[in-house]
């Protein structure tokens, strides 16, 4: 099973569509926030399961803030991450995590590519499709893949 996970892409989608090309056929697609309004075009883009939360730009919204997945053998969390104040740090999401018995916590909001396995709960930020902060500046994404003894692997990837 091969996952595309994106970020941040706030309304600006040739990147999205590149990274859709790059990334060959999916399976399913996970988007953390700051779509602005283009949910729907999005889901046709992804043409497979999508989801997706709410990030702090998705003003009028009726997305979820945080949505909890099982994928494969993992329980996963997946949240924009400004509810739990990302940009000044880690923990509280950790600790959410760790709470809720995840195994894995995918975020999005600094716009920082971002992927640490320790503690107990492995961490992922894809960075931003749209507004990449990171040295460097490349539009970033991520993939989850699911071998066939059912366990994760993840690679964070850059556009050029």
């Amino acid at each position: 099973m091969k996952i595309l996970v994106v970020s941040d892409t706030h309304g600006r989608h040739e990147n999205l569509e590149e990274i859709m090309r790059q990334a060959g056929r999916i399976d399913a697609m996970i988007h953390l926030g700051d779509a602005e309004g283009c949910e729907e075009y999005i889901r046709e883009l992804a043409g497979c399961p999508l989801s997706i939360v709410a990030g702090n730009n998705d003003f009028f919204s009726d997305l979820d803030r945080e949505e909890e997945l099982q994928i494969g053998k993992y329980k996963v969390l997946i949240t924009h991450g400004h509810y739990y104040y990302v940009a000044m740090g880690l923990e509280d999401l950790r600790k959410e995590a760790l709470g809720r018995g995840m195994d894995i916590v995918m975020f999005g909001h600094t716009h920082r590519p971002y992927l640490n396995s320790s503690k107990g709960v492995t961490m992922l930020n894809p960075g931003s499709v749209s507004y990449p902060r990171q040295e460097g500046h490349k539009p970033s994404y991520a993939l989850m893949e699911i071998d066939e003894e059912g366990e994760a692997h993840f690679c964070l990837k850059y556009l050029d």
